[in-house]
């Protein structure tokens, strides 16, 4: 593990920029090995920018002439003894660092790295640095620096298949220059993915087929001399049949084949291609031979990574990860892995590295979900909207980072890009401050007058999904700062597809939040016309009621927000292929298509409309008024009864928290907040709608309940009970695990055994008289063995 510093060396606020409008560029590198792209990368970044193509001096510029020195230490003895001299007082950098010097009395800025990917990783510091205007260059006199890396692997992971929501509508030519952005920002490797996973062979925005594609995306990372892996899942039937096996190195061999580098190989334990320990070390061990026969000094790394897992699987997996077999790499911690890698460093050897595969791309069901997430937001982002969260991914990073050797992301599309960004930023250096990562983003992405505006509109976006939407101010100002943007942005910052991406989602934002107070009005004033129906009749109260929820989509708000957001979505799809629907743009179903769900009724009309549609059919008054009666009182617990939903904040603190999501934001100690109401004999899925079990429409609220994970108790407190009361406990279960759960109370109490939930809804149970015979009980909910997690939706404690 490398040791990472950064130590600042001059003035703490830029007075003096230097002007490098007419320099020249002295690289005295001459093994192509070494220089590799990085000139390259700087003339071309530099002259997008300012249209000016800095010249490349043939000898050492002199004194006093505005230059741009590009080396690495092996070339210190071809500079002045002045240049020598300071760059000597500096702190001494490590593999893959660099120092950038600048001197505003010489006009001269050097990028010294320590070696090929220091020089790269040099230059785009001091791009992101730079002021870049057409017709000017300039570089702030506090840009000096010397640093290393922390980690030795920081990378994404950029998979050419149907299933994400842009990279299969790439060419060749924006995966070079995705790839080179990533890099100007310390990433140093890229994960592919072979053309057979668990997703369709193509897609209609392919440009080239996948396996020219990899080849491609291969050759790209070593022209600018970074690590390629490939996470190659295994997902024949039998891995033990000898016809079987040679089917599946037949196809591994093409594949390496294809590729010019690869220097890893990420096989996931499951999700998918779930194999017995014994059985897929034993199948690693025959794909090495292959592997190692075109790319001979590349490992296989694993993760204990399975759905259903039990403790037999982990003993047998861990016990042959500690044999260190020569092909293996080493553990890969990601989503679906059960164990806090805390633990998992315990258990295996200390020469064993651990990298991280962080979920950055997706904001529930995944593994960093966006805590506490309002329902509405589930609902129409989805799970995998445009999402930059670059305070909650600093958080989660800096909580795992020193247990892992750094990180290759887990990611689906440029939806997660600036999240990208911020990661490697802190697998470079965990200190870095978040709104450093978005200005560097900013003055290089968009330009250097919106360093500041750009960087502050991004964190309001991360704020709006912070808090309750009904009452999240941010979501409003979110919306006014972008708009000043766009009011006075040139036609190229309006184009440019990373501002476009903040645009369409504070127009989005702005517009569910409207709509969702708007609807929740609406659904208000329908309740409260339904309660008249003793003096006004069923039928006709019914109707009234009807008319009023139909107002959200027969007299809709803001169509211009409405018709922003798609215009916005048909530009990104134009310009870096995001497909952002699925009918008009090729999405897959919860894919990035969060566009889709603009309209989706964000009220409980979908429950109140069919359970008016079935009242409407009874025979006669006094039953009609008695199942709205019903209706209308759902949630009532009764005289000296208690009612909770634990989707909402007001009920959570009944929730007993666990380590919490400051140290456990990956939820395997703490519980967290599930989505969806769950399908019998549907394991996944795309939406969060008011549809579940057998296909009836349920209540809003069923959508989103308190949950664990695997076999992590769920433990829900209650107190001011009365001691001398009996209780009946009635429960909803919803949720898209249907575990097998059984519950208890903390003195012992068994309410009901393991049942296997997702058949109902709704369950009832007495509550012994000695569990809460001193005014207090707790509930314990826990799964069986290889179950993914506990469930709990409503609780009504019901005085008998």
């Amino acid at each position: 593990m490398l040791i990472g510093f950064v130590i600042l060396l001059s003035k703490p606020a830029c007075s003096n920029p230097i002007d490098l409008t007419k320099a020249q560029i002295y690289c005295p590198v001459k093994d192509p090995n070494v220089l590799l792209r990085s000139l390259a990368v700087f003339q071309e970044e530099l002259a997008k920018r300012s249209r000016i193509k800095l010249p490349v001096a043939k000898k050492l510029p002199g004194a006093g002439q505005p230059a741009i020195y590009l080396l690495t230490e092996n070339e210190l003895n071809t500079l002045p003894e002045t240049f020598r001299t300071a760059l000597a007082g500096m702190p001494s950098i490590t593999k893959e660092g660099y120092k950038l010097l600048v001197q505003e009395n010489s006009q001269a800025v050097l990028v010294v790295g320590k070696d090929a990917r220091g020089l790269l990783f040099g230059v785009g510091r001091l791009l992101r640095k730079m002021e870049i205007r057409p017709g000017q260059i300039l570089v702030p006199d506090n840009a000096t620096i010397a640093t290393s890396p922390r980690y030795p692997i920081r990378g994404h992971q950029l998979g050419y298949r149907p299933k994400t929501n842009a990279y299969d509508a790439f060419t060749v030519a924006q995966f070079d220059q995705y790839i080179r952005d990533l890099a100007l920002f310390g990433a140093n490797s890229i994960e592919i993915m072979p053309p057979r996973t668990d997703d369709d062979f193509t897609s209609r925005h392919m440009k080239l087929p996948a396996i020219k594609m990899i080849g491609e995306q291969s050759r790209i990372c070593k022209e600018y001399g970074l690590d390629v892996w490939m996470w190659y899942p295994n997902l024949a039937k039998d891995y033990v049949h000898p016809d079987s096996i040679q089917k599946e190195l037949k196809e591994r061999q093409e594949i390496f084949a294809s590729v010019p580098k690869l220097d890893a190989v990420f096989v996931p334990g499951g999700d998918p291609g779930d194999l017995e320990p014994d059985v897929l070390f034993a199948w690693l061990e025959k794909e090495a031979v292959v592997l190692n026969k075109y790319h001979p000094k590349a490992k296989i790394w694993v993760s204990p990574q399975v759905f259903r897992p039990n403790q037999a699987w982990f003993d047998a997996f861990y016990k042959h990860v500690n044999k260190e077999y020569p092909w293996f790499g080493g553990v890969v911690f990601g989503p679906w892995v059960k164990m806090p890698v805390q633990e998992i460093r315990k258990i295996v050897k200390p020469s064993i590295p651990i990298r991280h595969y962080p979920d950055i791309t997706h904001n529930y069901s995944s593994q960093y979900p966006v805590p506490h997430w309002d329902l509405a937001w589930s609902m129409t982002c989805g799970r995998e909207s445009i999402n930059p969260r670059p305070h909650d991914e600093k958080a989660i990073h800096n909580a795992l980072d020193e247990f892992g050797v750094g990180s290759i992301s887990y990611s689906e599309g440029t939806n997660d890009d600036v999240n990208k960004f911020v990661w490697s930023d802190q697998d470079w250096n965990p200190e870095t401050p978040v709104i450093e990562t978005l200005r560097d983003f900013s003055r290089l992405f968009i330009g250097p007058d919106y360093t500041e505006t750009v960087a502050q509109a991004l964190i309001s976006l991360e704020n709006n999904w912070r808090g309750s939407l009904l009452t999240n101010q941010a979501v409003n100002q979110s919306l006014m700062q972008w708009q000043t943007l766009e009011k006075q942005a040139p036609l190229k910052v309006l184009q440019n597809a990373r501002f476009q991406m903040g645009l369409i989602r504070a127009y989005f934002d702005a517009y569910t939040q409207q709509r969702f107070l708007y609807e929740s009005e609406l659904e208000q004033r329908a309740r409260e016309v339904l309660a008249t129906y003793a003096t006004g009749g069923s039928i006709p109260t019914m109707n009234r009621a009807r008319e009023i929820l139909e107002k959200a989509w027969k007299s809709p708000i803001l169509p211009e927000y409405r018709a922003k957001c798609f215009a916005l979505a048909d530009s990104l799809f134009k310009s870096i292929g995001a497909q952002l629907t699925m009918e008009k743009h090729g999405a897959m179903s919860g894919r990035g298509n969060f566009v889709d769900n603009i309209g989706i009724p964000l009220n409980d009309s979908p429950w109140l409309m069919d359970q008016m549609a079935k009242i409407e059919k009874l025979p006669d008054e006094k039953a009609r008024q008695a199942r709205i009666y019903e209706m209308l009182h759902r949630t009532d617990p009764g005289p000296g009864g208690f009612y909770d939903h634990f989707g909402a904040p007001e009920s959570w603190y009944r929730v007993v928290p666990g380590v919490g999501w400051e140290k456990d934001p990956g939820s395997l100690q703490s519980p967290r907040i599930g989505f969806g109401v769950g399908l019998v004999g549907v394991e996944w899925v795309d939406e969060i709608k008011a549809t579940g079990f057998k296909g009836q429409i349920t209540p809003r609220v069923w959508m989103k309940q308190a949950k664990t994970l695997y076999d992590q108790p769920l433990k829900i407190a209650y107190d001011e009970l009365d001691p001398t009361a009996s209780y009946r406990i009635r429960i909803a279960y919803t949720g898209r695990f249907r575990s097998r759960m059984k519950m208890t109370t903390d003195d012992g109490s068994v309410i009901h055994d393991f049942i296997q939930t997702g058949e109902q809804p709704i369950y009832e149970f007495d509550l012994p008289q000695t569990a809460s015979s001193d005014g207090k009980v707790t509930f314990v909910w826990t799964c069986g063995e290889g179950e993914r997690g506990s469930q709990v939706t409503e609780i009504w404690l019901i005085r008998k």
